[in-house]
């Protein structure tokens, strides 16, 4: 079993990642990262063979979005959950959920969790 994870170096991208490794080591599973572009495949690589968490780090294929990339992976794998990052918003931006985490929280065949990145302050 494998957690799926979709990392960027965004801010919202290193909390998913921080919160999947976590909880890769508290349950004793692997990690599947999910990479968008190819600058962050090396930045995914590194952080996590310094994890120390047993790994593969996926590039998306031919522009293929990251929701489709997660989700297909959730369907024909075995992923126990999904971590995502999600971006803060303004008080008109919160009616919306982003279109990438929404699909991925309404379409996945398993648990998602999304977890936000810590502001300074």
């Amino acid at each position: 079993m494998a957690i799926a994870v979709g990392f960027t170096t965004k801010p919202e991208g290193q909390a998913a990642l921080s919160t999947a490794v976590s909880e890769a080591r508290l349950r004793n599973l692997s990690i599947v990262a999910v990479v968008p572009e190819d600058a962050d495949l090396e930045a995914a690589r590194t952080q996590l063979a310094e994890s120390g968490v047993p790994h593969e780090v996926r590039p998306c294929q031919d522009l293929q979005p990251l929701a489709d990339a997660l989700l297909e992976l959730a369907e024909t794998s075995t992923v126990e959950f999904i971590v995502i990052g999600l971006r803060r918003r303004t008080p008109v931006g919160k009616l919306l959920l982003g279109s990438n985490a929404q699909r991925i929280l309404l379409d996945a065949p398993c648990p998602v969790v999304a977890v936000k990145a810590r502001t300074d302050g």
